[in-house]
């Protein structure tokens, strides 16, 4: 899996503790017994080949660190203690990126396809469910690689860690492997090569990798981002990979760049929970024992040097069909900040960077954004900590072709303003909150996001013992800020110079066209050095074919192959039944309250759903609007600015958002409404609920500024649309699929799918002659019933015991101050209606596909809910990964089952070849039927499904399935018995009635580019977002080369 490599100072919060400083005793004893420095060795001692080096105890974190190294390799160990099930481990390499080939992310995924202990074909993914972990995969980052998992079940860690350990040391790296993972050159079809002719043997690029990276190569943010990081960081090359360089790489290259790499002289090894760090330590040197220790580039790259600054590098890119034409540059302005290692620096230039950009009342978006300059910041906006030294950007998407030197400009104009004025100290009093705040907060993942925060730097010099020094950290820099003129002291040492690199991406109309005309030259030139080892022409393509049908038989074999070397946890470690989390109902008038009382470390969580009932289509769909222009317009009384310092002095955050949610018992029963989030501490609860009730009832909709703040709204979603759905391409497809076939895949539709999309664009792009009155008007009306004192709210609230009394005061005096007459919902028109039984297309210029299918299936409560959830693990672990990935060469695809929504369904992400995809699945129900299923097929979908259903759960989200959906515990507990129950039989009779005589009830939604094969007179209901025009005047298509004879 590619990963960006951007930090912010916000990347902090995934180290957010959750502190029991308050705690019951168990809590204490607990925490002691894990971090008890008694129980482990003294600095300096060996212990099953490693020896201690550092301990490093860090109470507010409530953990203890152990930094060790290995004895004969010199690998790198960091083990952090805590009392927390959730374990984490990780073993991680440092990268250096040779080229744009792309090794180290091909690499990531070959040698999860096999090793030396477990010689079957992809482990990993075979994997996935023999395990209950909840978190497992691997990241290919700008200059090292990562591979993660965590699991709450001991014999789990074990066997994960023997797997990942295997994998990454021991690696098969086998020829087949590498061509399917990498890239190869190969028939198009080649299954269907004798009956479809020509077409079917057209020599095209394949690889999952290689399209992959064509699906991420068509987000313009990426793009953007990446070519800015080759001109900025030209010592880091691109590790993701460049399809136009991916195919000069060699099975030969990838072997070499595993020798000399992926060593345990170039290892970091992370651990984290509360599992025994000799039991680690043991098996951990028995791997590392084969090896000796060499030496390794483990070179720190740095960025070019702006000391001779100012420098300028545009290039070109792709034009957004979803944005005018005269707004389609981006550009932005970056400086090199300090050395990360400075943590204490390091964390004070992040508070610099939200300082300057973070919130509608920020300089730097007033001055850029709010000023018209641009739609919204770029994608590289913000203080990056990834590296050795620290890089400041700030730049703009949607900026028009004689604005480009204005951006630069203003950026230095409201540098030097802010210089002078300096900063405000509620200002930098909010960000501490919230550093606070997230001392307090607990997360489910604290482990995981421990290791994601710490693996950067510490690739790249970062003390990981200094990093992890919150409380030390913090207190310095509140030190250094009371002296005064300490922030400002670092616009001075950093950003007041012309040391700066500014880069833009202008856009090209026939970049499309120049992408598809390089991408057939290449191809011809490999056809060429293939044709040149053989006497014809025709024996070169015979040679291509037939090594495509050895792959594919390969493939075949595999998945029928033993897996009894894998080691796997059973059903029977499952419990059969769940401890149930306590929670107790109130009423306050007619208002239901639902309480979760537990440790919460003095934080109050809030959530409150207002019902709607009869909403036209036309106020639904502005749902989404309304929720964004609540906190960006502000009130007769407060500036947006003077409310977001309130929210971040006082709260965790607030939020507004639309709400619905299917009857667990029919599909044709739903509730929804509007959704108020927000948490603070105890003491600051009732300012949390007055920002709550300011923001929703008072935003000012008639403000002479009202309408040119809701349009910036609508051109910063539309500049982001198409790169979001280039992100996301089969959840747009799947909800579209979805929305004609039950009433909330209707509702979800409208407010986050593709409607909504097309919905936003058309406003945006509406020109300033036009008012948006209407619009406004809209607004004012869902703000007249947002929320009530009245038997149509629900409020859950999860609290200490000890703060239960003092919240139910407070949320009555709230709840007093709502209006109890809301405004009348306009009477509901004809509702929009979507398709069912349908093929819809959606043009969209990309260079794969996504795809998702939708048939609709039963209520939660329904006895056949469990086997098609046990039928989706095993279609997608037994059949479609196999068939769409491996053979395929998409980089995802498989089967879901909502449970609560009552849809079946099928995806596919990034796919080259998505006629082949429907294909596929329009047969799997047929597949599943009449597959023999076994006793060990359906134990791994089991444990599939329970990793979702055992995943540990925030204090924060504990009872929120009852409050939000309805199902209870005793729903609960019955669909749980139904799951573990499930035979073979089972399985097989829902695939019979669901997706082979269900089919027909079902919809189908494609995404991407436009080609011969879609055609109205074959069914195709072709749909446009807007953009249809511009995209087929985009992606005309030059002379492709001829295949051959």
């Amino acid at each position: 899996m590619l990963r960006s490599s951007r930090s912010s100072l916000w990347t902090s919060r995934s180290l957010a503790p959750y502190l029991r400083h308050s705690a019951a005793r168990q809590f204490r004893r607990g925490y002691a017994a894990v971090t008890d420095l008694a129980g482990y060795p003294k600095i300096g001692e060996r212990l099953h080949g490693f020896t201690l080096q550092r301990v490093k105890q860090v109470p507010e974190l409530e953990l203890a660190a152990f930094q060790l190294r290995h004895d004969k390799t010199g690998a790198d160990y960091l083990h952090i203690a805590r009392d927390d099930s959730n374990n984490v481990f990780s073993i991680g390499f440092k990268t250096n990126p040779p080229d744009d080939t792309g090794v180290p992310h091909i690499l990531e995924h070959t040698t999860l396809c096999g090793s030396e202990k477990y010689p079957v074909r992809d482990p990993f993914f075979k994997m996935l469910p023999r395990s209950l972990s909840n978190f497992m995969n691997a990241f290919t980052s700008a200059d090292h690689t990562s591979y993660p998992f965590a699991t709450t079940n001991a014999q789990d860690f074990k066997n994960l860690m023997s797997v990942y350990l295997d994998a990454t040391l021991h690696p098969l790296l086998n020829a087949n492997d590498f061509a399917q993972e990498g890239w190869r050159l190969g028939p198009e079809n080649p299954l269907a090569a004798t009956e479809a002719g020509e077409e079917a043997k057209r020599l095209v690029f394949k690889g999952v990798v290689y399209n992959e990276m064509k699906g991420q190569m068509s987000d313009a943010s990426y793009l953007f981002y990446i070519r800015f990081q080759d001109h900025l960081f030209p010592a880091i090359h691109n590790s993701g990979g460049d399809p136009q360089k991916i195919t000069d790489l060699t099975w030969e290259q990838l072997r070499k760049f595993h020798a000399d790499h992926y060593h345990p002289s170039n290892a970091k090894i992370f651990t984290y929970g509360n599992m025994q760090l000799s039991d680690h330590l043991e098996e951990i040197n028995e791997r590392l024992n084969r090896f000796d220790q060499i030496q390794v580039d483990s070179d720190i790259k740095s960025p070019i040097s702006l000391e001779d600054g100012p420098k300028y590098v545009t290039v070109k890119g792709p034009a957004d069909p979803l944005l005018p034409p005269d707004t389609q540059h981006k550009t932005s302005t970056t400086w090199l900040m300090g050395d990360t290692s400075d943590v204490v620096e390091n964390l004070s230039l992040g508070i610099l960077s939200n300082l300057l950009l973070d919130g509608y009342g920020s300089p730097l978006y007033r001055s850029l954004v709010e000023s018209g300059l641009g739609a919204d910041f770029s994608p590289n906006t913000g203080y990056d900590t990834a590296g050795k030294l620290g890089i400041f950007s700030v730049g703009l998407n949607a900026v028009k072709q004689d604005d480009v030197p204005k951006v630069k400009e203003a950026i230095f104009k409201t540098l030097l303003e802010t210089r002078k004025n300096g900063f405000d100290k509620i200002k930098v009093d909010g960000i501490l909150h919230q550093l606070e705040l997230s001392l307090k907060h607990k997360t489910a993942n604290f482990g995981m996001g421990v290791m994601q925060r710490l693996k950067p730097g510490w690739f790249n010099g970062v003390d990981p013992m200094e990093a992890l020094a919150w409380q030390e950290t913090v207190s310095a820099f509140q030190s250094r800020y009371a002296e005064g003129g300490y922030l400002e002291s670092l616009l001075d040492k950093y950003l007041l110079n012309d040391k700066s690199f500014t880069f833009t991406m202008e856009p090209s109309e026939t970049y499309s066209q120049e992408l598809t005309g390089e991408e057939g030259r290449r191809l011809a030139e490999k056809i060429l050095e293939t044709t040149k080892n053989f006497s014809t022409e025709q024996e070169a393509q015979d040679y291509l074919e037939k090594r495509e049908l050895e792959l594919l038989e390969v493939q075949e074999k595999a998945s029928n192959q033993d897996l009894s070397c894998l080691p796997s946890v059973h059903v029977k470690d499952i419990p059969r039944q769940k401890e149930k989390i306590t929670v107790r109902h109130s009423s306050l008038g007619e208002v239901q309250v639902q309480w979760r009382e537990a440790h919460t470390n003095g934080l109050t969580y809030f959530r409150a759903i207002h019902g709607l009932e009869n909403l036209p289509d036309e106020l639904r769909e502005m749902i989404p609007l309304f929720s964004s222009a609540v906190m960006r317009l502000g009130t007769k009384n407060k500036t947006m600015e003077q409310l977001e310092e309130l929210i971040k002095l006082k709260t965790g955050g607030i939020s507004v958002a639309y709400y619905s949610s299917p009857s667990p018992h029919s599909l044709d029963l739903y509730r929804e409404g509007l959704s108020f989030t927000g948490y603070a501490l105890d003491r600051n609860v009732p300012a949390m609920y007055d920002l709550l009730r300011t923001i929703i009832t008072e935003t000012d909709f008639d403000s002479p500024e009202a309408e040119k703040k809701i349009r910036e709204l609508l051109q910063s979603s539309a500049s982001g649309a198409v790169n979001s759905i280039a992100e996301s391409g089969h959840s747009y497809a799947r909800t579209f699929a979805e929305a004609g076939l039950t009433p909330v895949g209707r509702l979800q539709e409208q407010t986050g799918g593709l409607t909504q999309v097309k919905l936003t664009t058309s406003l945006a792009s509406r020109p300033l002659s036009e008012s948006l009155d209407d619009v406004i008007q809209k607004l004012k009306s869902i703000q007249s019933f947002a929320i009530s004192n009245s038997k149509t709210m629900r409020v859950a609230l999860n609290c200490g015991n000890e703060s239960s009394s003092a919240n139910q005061e407070v949320l009555q005096r709230f709840l007093n101050e709502l209006p109890t007459n809301n405004g009348k919902i306009p009477p509901r028109t004809s509702p929009t209606r979507y398709p069912r039984n349908s093929k819809a297309f959606f043009p969209l210029p990309y260079q794969v596909y996504y795809s998702g299918l939708a048939i609709p299936t039963v209520p939660y409560v329904d006895a056949s809910g469990a086997p098609l959830e046990i039928l989706a693990q095993l279609l997608t672990h037994k059949h479609l990964h196999h068939e769409i990935r491996e053979k395929g060469g998409a980089y995802g695809g498989g089967a879901y089952s909502r449970p609560l929504g009552g849809v079946f369904g099928f995806y596919s992400y990034r796919d080259p070849n998505p006629q082949n995809t429907v294909k596929i699945l329009s047969e799997a129900g047929v597949w599943a039927r009449d597959r023999n299923w076994t006793d060990q097929d359906l134990e791994e979908a089991k444990l599939s499904v329970f990793q979702s259903y055992d995943a540990p759960q925030s204090v924060s989200q504990e009872g929120m399935r009852l409050f939000l959906s309805g199902i209870d515990d005793d729903m609960l507990q019955t669909r749980r018995e139904r799951l573990l129950d499930v035979t073979a039989g089972d399985v097989k009779k829902v695939a019979e009635q669901f997706l082979v005589r269900g089919a027909p009830n079902g919809n189908l939604a494609i995404l991407g580019e436009q080609k011969d094969w879609v055609m109205k007179q074959d069914g195709w209901d072709i749909r446009d977002v807007g953009m249809a025009a511009k995209i087929k005047e985009m992606t005309q298509e030059p002379q492709e080369p001829e295949p051959m004879a």
